[in-house]
């Protein structure tokens, strides 16, 4: 019987190797088998990597909005580059269907790339002053370091969602993955190591919610944490973020409703609706939870 493989974090560009005793099992939820065991990650590990996240956060902002997006094109090139292997990692571990593993991969490179052209947008302002012969200069600067707290339903483009904004615009950034899909962002985390991105520009911490988590949310030197999840698990990310009056970015769960108005294509709208509630067993945030039908087509609807 073969000893599932044992993943490192990555922090300050390296793979660090646990030296910790206790370790969270990444199980195959088809087959109930250990597929691989990641750190039960600490405070500690957190703080080490917004250190190295400050520490790499002033040299970054200095570059080139333009610089910054060619190495955010490189990221998704290795992306396409792995793609397969990606998929097949978030199958094993997400329980996901194949199409969809593959789809979310190539979304993922795409979004980067999108991101990426938004360097030549990335623009201040003049406004001119109530003061004769004056004008006022807007000048955007990068926040510091951010925090990305990724969920397992979309575990592999929701790193590139808090990334590749946070990247582009000079700000370095500190992810945790669920430990129930971490497999995924190991790869990522590969990715961006062969590319030679900067030391401490991306940092990779594993881990439960109750530490690492905590940590990621409640550390003062954190200027904008982003987390994607539950309502509850937000509550908690926000009041401990508030204690420094630190940023926060929360898309949570909620009852997302599904309206059908009197001139929509009925067959169209039943389609997607019903599309909503089954992709990905329904465990996503476009999930129609209820259905609201305009009273002139209603019983043509439930028909």
């Amino acid at each position: 019987m073969s000893v599932p493989v044992q993943h490192p974090m990555y922090i300050d560009g390296q793979f660090v190797t646990w030296r910790g005793d206790a370790w969270i099992d990444v199980v195959n939820p088809a087959t109930e088998a250990v597929i691989s065991r990641i750190p039960d990650g600490q405070a500690e590990d957190a703080r080490k990597a917004i250190d190295a996240a400050e520490r790499a956060q002033p040299e970054w902002e200095a570059l080139p909005a333009i610089e910054r997006a060619s190495w955010l094109r490189k990221i998704s090139a290795g992306i396409r580059e792995r793609a397969s292997e990606i998929s097949a990692l978030i199958v094993e571990e997400g329980g996901k269907i194949q199409q969809l593993a593959e789809v979310e991969v190539a979304f993922t490179a795409d979004y980067i790339d999108y991101m990426a052209e938004w360097a030549r947008r990335y623009e201040g302002e003049i406004i001119q002053s109530d003061r004769p012969g004056e004008n006022i200069l807007l000048f955007k600067r990068a926040l510091g370091v951010t925090t990305g707290i990724l969920p397992w339903n979309f575990p592999f483009f929701l790193i590139a969602r808090k990334m590749a904004p946070a990247l582009l615009t000079g700000n370095t950034i500190v992810i945790k993955p669920s430990e129930f899909t971490p497999n995924n962002a190991i790869a990522f985390a590969k990715i961006v190591d062969e590319i030679g991105l900067p030391r401490g520009v991306f940092n990779l911490v594993l881990g439960r919610g109750e530490t690492v988590g905590q940590e990621l949310a409640g550390n003062p030197k954190v200027a904008m944490v982003s987390m994607t999840g539950s309502v509850s698990a937000g509550e908690k990310i926000m009041a401990t973020a508030a204690k420094n009056i630190t940023k926060v970015c929360l898309e949570l769960g909620g009852k997302a409703p599904a309206i059908v108005m009197d001139d929509a294509d009925l067959e169209l709208a039943v389609k997607a609706i019903i599309d909503s509630r089954v992709i990905n067993s329904g465990q996503v945030c476009n999930c129609a939870e209820r259905v609201y039908v305009q009273k002139g087509i209603y019983e043509v609807y439930w028909q």
